[in-house]
């Protein structure tokens, strides 16, 4: 048998991607139908509102219908009757959508189709309509070609799709959060807590030169991994502190300080040891992304940045590149934390270094500065942004 491996080992394994790259697709396509259909009843349950005046109670009898015909299979709620509502109505009036899809609806609108309700055995339901009860109903969503539900959309889970309409209003930040699960995977807790930390507002204003030292494939998850400003509340500390004093602090706290710095991180150590000619140096803290398959050194400093603190990070990627990095594993990046930073003299200190670094601040506060804020990109530039960022991530 172990000879029949050696043999077939390479077939088998060949065999065994085909399963597994089948069964995606597969689930991909099962989740594209069921946001499709989610899609349509929404749109349906909205359309009849619209048209007959029904107020809430067609949502509930509705519901109450629906898992009476279709027993054990989840999803037909009331209250998930209303996220489909909510999610058709957010989306149809959005730029997501292609311009045409407007016009196309308001042509269809005079056509006399059955909607989508009366193939659901409803003769026991209400007469809500009243006297416009014989009036031409618009037409069911399910008849608009497929296409016309917004791909990016149904690209994630039903659930995750639910929290981006219930906590981003702006559609740039829906789309980067769209477009940023879909790439990285990221499970629906993740994607709140990146919600939540302000991931979006982060990206557009950390200040690295991964534009110039990170290859393309996998510079937008480096951009994630490095955060503009790191709110470190959890570290219970005195607002005057040594160096040695944060580091300690972050030690003792080491897992909500991983939680802070964004996902995907591994603890290696700390005062981490390098020898160079018999010259010791050492790195506060150096962690392991595992997305970015990459060493993260981190240098904290309690006072404002320095340009030379660049030089001496370029230094410790280089050594780690030379005697650590393994032949898979990417480029080692660097992180300078510091209390504070003029946003110009990092540009300039960046602009000369040829190895990946980001600069970021801490504070204690766990809301967006207002300084922050005003840093942001006009409406414009966000656009351009979030368009750069493809849905596939290729490890």
């Amino acid at each position: 048998m172990e000879n029949g491996i050696a043999v077939y080992g390479l077939f088998i394994k060949e065999i065994k991607d085909l399963i597994y790259r089948r069964q995606y697709e597969a689930m991909k396509k099962v989740n594209v139908e069921l946001i499709e259909l989610y899609w349509e009843i929404g749109g349906e349950i909205y359309r009849q509102q619209q048209e007959k005046g029904w107020g809430k109670s067609i949502v509930e009898v509705l519901a109450k219908e629906l898992q009476k015909e279709f027993p054990g299979v989840q999803g037909f709620s009331a209250r998930n009757l209303w996220r489909m509502r909510d999610f058709y109505v957010e989306y149809a009036q959005s730029a997501i959508l292609p311009p045409s899809v407007a016009e196309l609806e308001q042509e269809l609108s005079s056509s006399n189709l059955q909607p989508l309700v009366s193939d659901l055995g409803t003769s026991n339901l209400p007469q809500l309509g009243g006297e416009n009860e014989s009036a031409n109903l618009a037409p069911p969503v399910r008849d608009l070609p497929k296409q016309f539900l917004p791909p990016l959309v149904a690209e994630i889970g039903w659930s995750h799709n639910c929290v981006i309409i219930e906590k981003c209003k702006d559609p740039q930040q829906r789309i980067f959060y769209i477009k940023m699960t879909k790439r990285f995977g990221w499970t629906k807790n993740v994607l709140i807590n990146n919600i939540e930390n302000h991931a979006f507002e982060k990206y557009l204003t950390n200040q690295t030169n991964f534009d110039v030292t990170v290859p393309e494939k996998y510079r937008h998850q480096a951009k994630l991994a490095v955060k503009d400003e790191y709110n470190f509340d959890f570290l219970e500390m005195g607002i005057k502190h040594s160096e040695a004093e944060l580091e300690s602090a972050i030690i003792k706290k080491i897992r909500a300080f991983l939680i802070e710095m964004g996902g995907y991180f591994s603890f290696i150590g700390n005062q981490y040891h390098l020898e160079v000619d018999g010259d010791d140096n050492y790195i506060d803290i150096l962690l392991f992304h595992r997305r970015l398959r990459s060493l993260v050194a981190i240098e904290l400093k309690v006072g404002d940045f320095m340009p030379e603190y660049v030089g001496k990070m370029q230094y410790i990627l280089t050594v780690l590149d030379e005697t650590m990095k393994l032949p898979e594993e990417n480029p080692s990046i660097g992180i300078i934390v510091c209390k504070g930073k003029k946003r110009t003299r990092v540009e300039y200190a960046l602009k000369s270094s040829n190895k990946p670094i980001g600069v970021a601040s801490y504070s204690y506060y766990d809301n967006l500065s207002e300084e922050m804020r005003s840093l942001l990109p006009t409406p414009d530039e966000i656009a351009a942004i979030v368009a750069e960022i493809e849905g596939d991530y290729n490890e």
